[in-house]
């Protein structure tokens, strides 16, 4: 089990720095990219931009930038901004990572705890209006984008019916810190956790009603109530169990993507403050140091989740424990 978990940890190191050389090549290596002139300003003189060069180490050969860049990052973790000058990069990643992790945790427990509902209830009644019902809602939930749900939620509840009974407990768009005011976080979070939730439980759902339904025809299944156990039990129990492991690969890799950048739109929607939204704003003023942070950090999580994934299915599935 050890040499597992180092020989799992190896590779997610070199895909980590596989994506960091990959990302440098693209936005420092490529022919024409220059960002000494985006930040020396336009038509600035030859001088200028080699000075420019100089201060921010753009004239040494490229295994030299990227050594430094890697080093600044993650040993010293003094990487500055080429677009704010003196701003440190890391402070920024630090600063946004609790707000991205408290919007995909949120939403995390409404789509695990509605996509589970849906596919078990319309699994238990396939076939039946009731199942066609919770189906067609959740394709309904799966094909309205998100910025446009988002839009629409917030009309509601910041502009035309904010002065209600039912809304006037909404704050403005923005993030609140826990550690500020436990109430006003949790406020601030409702909305966007149930708009990005909203595709999510609409997709658990059908993905997770299928795989019940193939359980339910296995051989175990029937062995199972030809003991005479209850039919609950042998839902819950027993179908249920062995078709997580479907549902869990899928968390692993869409919770790994919303923490690592995903939850971009939601977080442009309702101005939250999160990773999404620092790439994006990062991306327009091709900020390189932020990009290549982000970047990382993104990876870093998409790889975890991929571990953290192998092994939940050992746990959820002893079928494949015992291989």
């Amino acid at each position: 089990m050890l040499a597992a978990l180092l020989r799992r940890l190896s590779q997610m190191l070199f895909v980590m720095a596989g994506i960091s050389v990959l990302t440098f090549a693209i936005f420092f290596a490529t022919p024409g990219a220059d960002p000494s002139a985006r930040m020396a300003g336009r038509n600035a003189s030859p001088e200028t931009l080699a000075a420019v060069r100089h201060d921010f180490g753009l004239d040494r050969p490229l295994p030299v930038q990227y050594a430094l860049l890697m080093k600044r990052l993650l040993i010293t973790r003094d990487l500055s901004s080429f677009v704010n000058r003196g701003e440190q990069v890391v402070p920024e990643i630090a600063a946004a990572t609790p707000v991205t992790l408290s919007l995909v945790m949120g939403a995390a427990l409404l789509w695990l705890v509605g996509g589970l509902s849906i596919g078990v209830v319309s699994a238990a009644a396939r076939g039946s209006a009731l199942d066609r019902g919770l189906m067609a809602l959740s394709l309904v939930g799966i094909s309205v984008p998100v910025y446009w749900l988002g839009a629409v939620v917030n009309l509601v509840t910041q502009s035309r019916f904010h002065d209600t009974w039912l809304f006037s407990w909404v704050p403005p768009l923005g993030y609140v810190p826990f550690t500020e005011s436990p109430a006003g976080w949790l406020k601030c979070l409702v909305f966007p956790c149930l708009t990005l939730a909203v595709l999510y439980i609409g997709l658990y759902g059908r993905v997770l009603r299928t795989a019940v339904i193939e359980a339910l025809q296995q051989d175990y299944i029937r062995t199972a109530r030809a003991k005479g156990l209850p039919e609950r039990r042998v839902l819950l129990h027993h179908a249920l169990r062995c078709s997580l492991a479907s549902v869990v690969s899928l968390f692993g890799l869409d919770f790994g993507a919303l923490v690592g950048g995903g939850a971009l739109l939601t977080e442009v929607v309702f101005s939250l403050p999160g990773i999404g939204k620092l790439t994006f704003d990062s991306l327009l003023a091709l900020d390189l140091p932020v990009i290549m942070a982000t970047v990382m950090y993104a990876s870093f999580f998409v790889v975890a989740a991929n571990a953290a994934v192998d092994v939940l299915h050992a746990l959820v599935d002893p079928r494949i424990r015992h291989d």
